[in-house]
């Protein structure tokens, strides 16, 4: 399964980046594939795995911050391996094919 989520701590002033970067950073040791863009971080793995990890993220960071705000979607497709790579390269060949 693929999941996109997004952590924002409230309650702690106007700039967040630290602590974001804090929760990026349990994901990224968490050892399962992923990939962070300017709105979403997203994980790829089995579902227990994958959420165990959005929840360390999201304590990670409710240890600095009075309130935490989770937005997270969820492709669940059983047997598919890869969807992190692959539903991108697909999209890509499709637009360079014209």
């Amino acid at each position: 399964m693929l999941i996109a989520f997004s952590i924002t701590p409230l309650g702690v002033g106007e700039s967040v980046g630290d602590l974001v970067a804090e929760a990026v950073r349990v994901v990224r040791e968490s050892g399962l594939p992923n990939r962070t863009d300017a709105m979403f971080t997203t994980v790829e793995g089995e579902w227990d795995e994958v959420m165990a990890v959005v929840k360390r993220a999201v304590d990670v960071v409710a240890a600095q911050a009075p309130r935490v705000s989770v937005v997270l979607k969820a492709d669940v497709r059983p047997g598919v391996t890869d969807a992190l790579t692959t539903k991108v390269a697909r999209v890509e060949d499709r637009l360079a094919r014209g």
